[in-house]
């Protein structure tokens, strides 16, 4: 029987029976091949075999396995009835994989470690669901035959964790890390500064989180991480093949800053600490020559420190800030990220100060067109797609629900679900979209149940989006999928959201 949960005292039903089988998969794999007739079983004598590169992922994979079948599971690069090969002819592409179940082994194939951890995630999918347990459970353990063939429809696949309205700390980081790769995500955005908290260590700027970081929404003690904590995490991500895209928001969402540093006010005085959640009050000065001394001290230290390709420095709702000061600040600070060697991501305001090349926009409106985007494919840039009334995570699911807010909407299942970004924005083409983001701001989002609670399951219809080929993507075969994901969830400690929607009882 599985453990029923609460958020803010609502009680919750939980799910009671799983259907194990190739064909309950999320995200649903490009092709796949049952063979009802097989099935491989785990047993004490069962070992892994990686060489090489992959035996990482084969510890990994035996780390998920051992503790709830109490199997020893050793990883060797010889023999192992679980195998695990980098082979450059898979011809899976660098994400991809192919996975062969019969009643003797199990093949996991990729052209990198990259693809081969995307195939665990997989298999630890067709495993019964106490397999995500952390205690010892009486199994047996059995993988259903057959064959999957599976690459990612986009390479850019997100989730964005708001670490500045209310803090998390680095083991809350890292959790949510290893809930998102259960997906196949492979980037987290990370919004380290806001008008409420600076999270991130800058040494020639100390103040910014000895007095910036000591706050946070409601007026908590707020918190930071040191170089050495934002290194665990990117260092915890790269195991997990997630890059962390740091994001510093400019010029808005500056109160923190503000507050720490009277001289980069106009009037130099520092307005005081926030805790409240209303936005577009705050600016950085786009005539003094102080603040791009600032801006040029933030991302030195932060892109040395980040060794993904994408710097994000925000852009969004700075209504403080005028029109030609704008696009003055952005126009500046774009070739200083450049300078350190970080791609530019922005919010897609940051379009209006005429990102060139590679730098991406970041759509967060909640209509399917803006001029702005148009505009920026012509000159190049690629368009990450975070429509706010489709993928926001803070949402609401109803009126009902007792954390988030609704400004965008209410978003159930169903609608995060019912969109493709392939073809979602007007005079965007598909080719243009690198990817997909959920994001997923804090402002009455507290612990880390609170987090799992608005992420799933909206996480997973938003990941299958990003990853499974558009054809094979429906509503009603992905609700019936998802029901069986409830007993893995609940097996895993994963605070969730029963939708309605969902037939969690099938």
């Amino acid at each position: 029987m599985w453990q029923v949960r609460s958020v803010a005292g609502t009680a919750v039903a939980a799910p009671a029976v799983e259907n194990l089988a190739m064909d309950n998969l999320i995200p649903v794999p490009e092709s796949v091949r049952p063979d009802p007739a097989t099935t491989f079983a785990l047993s004490p004598q069962t070992s892994i075999r990686a060489a090489g590169d992959a035996a990482e992922v084969g510890e990994y994979l035996a780390g998920i396995l051992r503790p709830s079948t109490g199997f020893p599971l050793p990883v060797r690069d010889d023999a192992g009835a679980i195998a695990l090969e980098i082979d450059a002819t898979a011809e899976t592409g660098p994400a991809g994989y192919r996975l062969l179940v019969t009643g003797e082994t199990v093949g996991l194939r990729a052209v990198s470690a990259e693809g081969l951890f995307n195939g665990v995630q997989t298999l630890r999918q067709l495993l019964p669901a106490a397999i995500e347990s952390r205690t010892e459970q009486p199994g047996p353990w059995s993988v259903p035959g057959g064959e999957i063939v599976d690459r990612p429809r986009f390479a850019h696949r997100a989730a964005m964790l708001d670490v500045a309205r209310h803090f998390f700390t680095v083991e809350q980081v890292k959790r949510y890390i290893d809930q998102i790769v259960r997906y196949k995500l492979n980037r987290l955005h990370l919004h380290l500064t806001d008008d409420q908290g600076w999270r991130i260590d800058i040494d020639s700027w100390p103040k910014l989180t000895e007095y910036g970081g000591g706050t946070e929404v409601g007026g908590g003690p707020g918190g930071h991480y040191s170089k050495q904590d934002y290194a665990e995490i990117v260092e915890y991500a790269a195991s997990r093949h997630v890059v962390v895209i740091p994001e510093i928001d400019l010029p808005g969402h500056t109160n923190a800053a503000l507050a720490s540093y009277a001289e980069l006010n106009r009037d130099g005085v520092a307005p005081p600490r926030y805790t409240g959640i209303e936005v577009g009050f705050s600016s950085l000065c786009a005539d003094k020559e102080v603040t791009y001394e600032f801006v040029e001290d933030v991302i030195r230290e932060l892109a040395e420190i980040t060794p993904g390709p994408y710097l994000h420095i925000g852009g969004d709702e700075a209504e403080a800030t005028s029109e030609e000061d704008y696009k003055e600040f952005v126009s500046r600070i774009l070739p200083v990220v450049a300078k350190y060697g970080k791609t530019a991501v922005g919010w897609h305001e940051y379009a209006k100060a005429a990102p060139q090349g590679e730098a991406v926009v970041q759509y967060w409106g909640t209509t399917d067109t803006d001029p702005l985007l148009p505009e920026a494919v012509a000159r190049g840039n690629k368009i990450l797609v975070s429509p706010a009334n489709k993928s926001y995570l803070d949402m609401k699911y109803d009126e009902n629900t007792p954390l988030g807010l609704k400004w965008a909407g209410f978003i159930e299942v169903a609608d995060a679900y019912g969109w493709d970004p392939g073809s979602y924005l007007r005079d965007v083409p598909e080719e243009a979209i690198l990817g997909v983001e959920a994001p997923l701001w804090s402002e009455t989002l507290e612990n880390s149940d609170h987090v799992e609670f608005m992420a799933f399951p909206r996480l997973p219809a938003l990941a299958e989006l990003a990853w499974s080929p558009k054809s094979a993507q429906d509503w009603e075969s992905f609700a019936q999928r998802l029901a069986t994901h409830g007993p893995r969830l609940e097996a895993s400690g994963i605070n969730y959201y029963r939708s309605p929607q969902v037939p969690w009882n099938i």
